[in-house]
């Protein structure tokens, strides 16, 4: 009897040794592949995260495209600019940082509550909206007014916005700008022409530029140099004054034209 006691206890031990052999593996594997499973999803990261950086400024410029097109004054009527003119808005040029990632995501899906009017310059495919004041998220999607209570055809109305290294980009293109060369404004009720008289690399200080001449109307355009060190004026004087509905075809075209090769 003992004997056949000590063969039965050698099976149950044998059979108890398989099962516990068995939930090993069977551990060691739901282990192993989690283990895979965390270094797939670590590499997939890593991937996506070198993506993002190698076309970091390709992204950038993409939403920069997508999100002057939604601001589009064609997109708003002149009871809205009367509208958003009331509205609050920073003036403060120098609190303004460099355009990055986080500014250009946060500026999508936002309304055109800030419109005011747009700009276009013809010679150099420039169509922008204009928004009120020049805030980071402002002058990441167009040109913003530098100065609470100026208003187009009087005194000295002053735009600022972004130079971009894409060339076709906010205020990027007005390197290619010559004298002569005709800006149009318009505030949806009437589009103003100005000649463009003056092109110059001024130091950051130089706030008289934006300031108001007697017996003057113009248009100054600010932005950095490709180096960020300068800054960029153009200045226009005002030659022409016409009823938006009246105006010549070319003047109306020109805030049709695509969104800074947006199209």
């Amino acid at each position: 009897m003992k004997k056949g006691v000590n063969i039965i206890s050698n099976k149950n031990d044998s059979s108890q040794n398989k099962r516990s052999t068995k939930h090993q593996t069977k551990k060691k594997s739901v282990g192993q592949r989690f283990k895979n499973f965390f270094f797939n999803l670590i590499m997939i990261i890593l991937f996506l995260v070198g993506i993002a950086l190698i076309f970091n400024n390709q992204i950038k410029n993409y939403l920069v495209k997508e999100n002057t097109a939604q601001y589009q004054v064609n997109k708003i009527t002149r009871d809205d600019v009367i509208k958003n003119e009331q509205k609050e808005a920073t003036f403060d040029f120098d609190q303004v940082e460099s355009l990055d990632f986080n500014t250009v995501t946060k500026s999508r899906g936002r309304d055109v509550g800030d419109v005011v009017g747009g700009i276009a310059i013809p010679s150099v495919d420039l169509n922008l909206p204009i928004l009120k004041g020049v805030s980071n998220y402002v002058i990441s999607v167009g040109a913003g007014t530098m100065k609470p209570d100026q208003k187009m055809g009087f005194g000295n109305y002053a735009l600022a916005s972004h130079y971009m290294y894409d060339p076709t980009l906010l205020f990027a293109p007005l390197v290619r700008v010559e004298l002569g060369s005709s800006i149009y404004l318009t505030d949806l009720e009437y589009i103003y022409e100005y000649k463009v008289t003056m092109k110059e690399y001024v130091e950051p200080t130089r706030v008289d530029v934006i300031e108001d001449v007697p017996e003057k109307r113009q248009v100054t355009l600010v932005t950095c140099d490709t180096s960020g060190e300068h800054r960029l004026i153009l200045q226009g004087d005002l030659v022409k004054k016409v009823n938006g509905k009246k105006a010549p075809k070319d003047m109306r075209d020109a805030f049709e034209l695509a969104q800074n090769n947006y199209y």
